[in-house]
């Protein structure tokens, strides 16, 4: 797979063994080099390339040597700057803030190849070293702070990222179109400061008269910075304005007559130019000299997965694809997919097995609705939230078809679907022709879903649908395996803390556990990342859809508790689970009952003698010890 192909020059040596002097654009990137299409770096690096450009690459640059970003010299055009396939800070910390120690996108699994907000240090980097190249960023990490925005870490409305990079130009979302106009306009000699009219892209300016078009314009970063109720009414305009189609221009104020004037978002990729993107002369490896660290773990996850679609029409508020990819489908043919499943079935690796068929949601092969395609997504109004839209295109026929035909492939002996199915919109599809055909030919033992909670009004804020609606779907999946005569289950990815969700919420869901039989692993607590409807909320205590208050989590003991609610069977979680069902008005759930969660605890009166004085301690057994050990010393 990929055989024949070779991967872009990563220093001058290789760059003058393809006798090139120059390259026109240096790349660089705060993860290892794979090159491999679910890898954004690739996708842009080779589609350059394919359009006759000098692209050289260079992986995790040491930010602590300014030296480290010279190994490819000036570009001829300009530098290209991605954080990587993950934001920088997310890929570092917990939702708790603690550090990470293992990085997926870096050679062996390390964890301390890229700085904090990677993309303004390399930029700065870049800037300190060659004044006037034309700095350019994009990637996941940009495009969701390409306004200002709410930084969980360090609990602060930050700026543009445009600003604190000193970058350029931003291109947001997904960066085939953009980029490959920016190139044409560098190549043709205009400045990057007059680049200003590309769709996906955000510009510095300091004259709004120069601006040709209308715009609307935001509150300006002092504004915003000053009362949340502002930021959540500025959050509300970028997020109805992410479409195409719809999407207007939007100019954020700033101190000094500066302003950021975000384009409309690029136009979706048809199916002819989504063939091409994942049909370029990728390796498919990552870079030989990453072979003693046994190479980049992040490929073994989808080496032998296959992109179907981009774009999401779920609209979940925590999520942040509606920001990114936008809410428009866009699909490769199924020549195109055949065609890549059958090299990899020439891979010595393959063992026969397709681990994903899919995108940000497997099931989604095509728009929403035909209306989205001539006139947009529809602004102030969900798909699928908070119940489907009656113009909604159900059929699930086109990836139904699909699945048949990657299945007679010589070679493969199962598919999997593994990146998700919406179930109340497989439930919208009254055919159930695709449940019959996932339970039959593409479950292995386990389908994992995400209902999020069980309570409507955590639900509801969530966006996602009602707990009755899972109900529904987990009844159907359990008489279609019976019919079936198979042994499958589902497998519920739950979350904790987001807002909403008060201590009554939390343990509401920790005895919808219980009556689960089970303690689910598939827990995670609420991230507020930038670009979310939910992060807004964290921030506000607003949701910025109906600007309402709502009650948001945000003590770290709190996040904790919720969180051992929903893992109430461990151990280490039996004091905060009892302190938080105390606090909760359950003391009826500490018991030897059917109903209870925990049993109670007899612990002698002389161990805890300090509990109010070391109480954080305490929890986690620490304080016990370690005021055993004074005593004892004292003795």
């Amino acid at each position: 797979m990929g055989k024949g192909n070779t991967f872009l020059p990563v220093n001058q040596i290789e760059m003058s063994q393809r006798g090139w002097e120059q390259a026109d654009f240096v790349y660089i990137c705060g993860d290892a080099y794979v090159d491999h299409p679910s890898f954004g770096a690739a996708i842009i690096t080779r589609l350059l390339e394919s359009r006759g450009y000098k692209v050289a690459f260079i992986a995790q640059p040491d930010w602590t040597d300014d030296k480290s970003i010279t190994v490819c010299g000036q570009p001829r055009l300009a530098f290209i700057i991605s954080a990587g396939n993950m934001d920088s800070m997310v890929n570092h910390y917990t939702s708790f803030k603690k550090r990470r120690h293992q990085d997926a996108y870096t050679p062996g699994g390390g964890y301390a190849k890229r700085p904090n907000r990677a993309t303004i240090v390399y930029s700065n980097l870049v800037r300190k070293t060659y004044k006037d190249v034309p700095i350019l960023i994009g990637g996941i990490e940009a495009s969701l702070r390409r306004l200002a925005h709410y930084d969980y870490w360090s609990d602060k409305i930050k700026r543009s990222i445009l600003l604190d990079s000193g970058a350029d130009l931003l291109m947001y979302g997904m960066g085939e179109r953009s980029v490959l106009e920016i190139a044409q306009a560098l190549e043709a000699g205009i400045p990057v400061k007059e680049i200003t009219y590309v769709r996906g892209t955000v510009f510095k300016a300091r004259e709004l008269e120069d601006l040709v078009g209308e715009y609307e314009m935001l509150p300006s970063w002092d504004e915003i910075r000053k009362l949340p109720e502002t930021f959540a009414k500025s959050f509300a305009v970028q997020y109805n304005n992410t479409d195409a189609i719809t999407g207007k221009r939007l100019v954020e104020p700033y101190r000094h007559k500066e302003y950021i004037v975000q384009n409309p978002p690029s136009l979706p990729l048809d199916q002819d130019m989504m063939d091409e993107v994942y049909e370029l002369p990728y390796t498919r490896r990552w870079h030989p000299s990453y072979d003693k660290a046994g190479g980049v773990p992040a490929l073994s996850e989808i080496k032998f997965s296959l992109t179907s679609c981009r774009g999401c029409f779920g609209g979940c508020s925590f999520c942040a694809l509606t920001f990114h990819q936008g809410r428009r489908i866009q699909v490769r043919s199924h020549a195109s997919l055949l065609s890549e499943a059958e090299s990899m079935t020439k891979d010595p690796e393959f063992k026969g097995y397709i681990h994903d068929v899919g995108g940000p949601t497997a099931d989604m092969r095509h728009p929403a609705c035909k209306k989205q395609i001539a006139s947009g997504v529809c602004s102030h109004r969900q798909c699928l939230f908070p119940k489907p839209c009656p113009n909604l295109d159900t059929d699930h026929s086109d990836y139904v078809e699909l699945l048949k035909k990657l299945r007679k492939l010589p070679g493969v002996k199962k598919v999997f679907i593994r990146s998700g199915i919406r179930f109340d919109y497989v439930l919208a599809d009254s055919s159930n022709a695709f449940i019959r055909q996932l339970c039959q030919y593409h479950v292995s033992g386990q389908l994992k879903v995400a209902p999020e909670h069980i309570c409507d009004s955590v639900l509801s804020l969530m966006g996602k649908p009602e707990n009755a609606v899972y109900q529904k779907f987990q009844k159907l999946y359990e008489a279609t395996n019976r019919k079936m005569k198979k042994k499958q289950y589902l497998v519920p990815y739950l979350m904790s803390s987001h807002p909403g969700s008060t201590l009554k919420e939390a343990i509401a869901l920790a005895e919808y556990i219980r009556d689960l039989g089970y303690m689910s692993e598939q827990v995670q607590d609420f991230y507020p990342t930038p670009g979310t409807i939910s992060t807004c909320m964290y921030y506000t205590g607003i949701d910025p859809r109906t600007m309402k208050k709502v009650y948001v989590p945000v003590s770290m003991k709190e996040k904790h508790m919720q969180r051992a609610l929903i893992q109430y069977r461990n151990p280490e979680n039996y004091e905060l689970v009892k302190e938080a069902l105390i606090k909760g008005g359950r003391k009826d759930l500490i018991g030897f009952g059917p109903e209870c969660l925990i049993p109670p605890r007899k612990i002698e009166r002389k161990t805890h003698e300090s509990r109010s004085h070391h109480g954080s301690e305490l929890r986690h057994g620490k304080g016990v010890r370690k005021n055993h050990r004074k005593r004892k010393k004292s003795r």
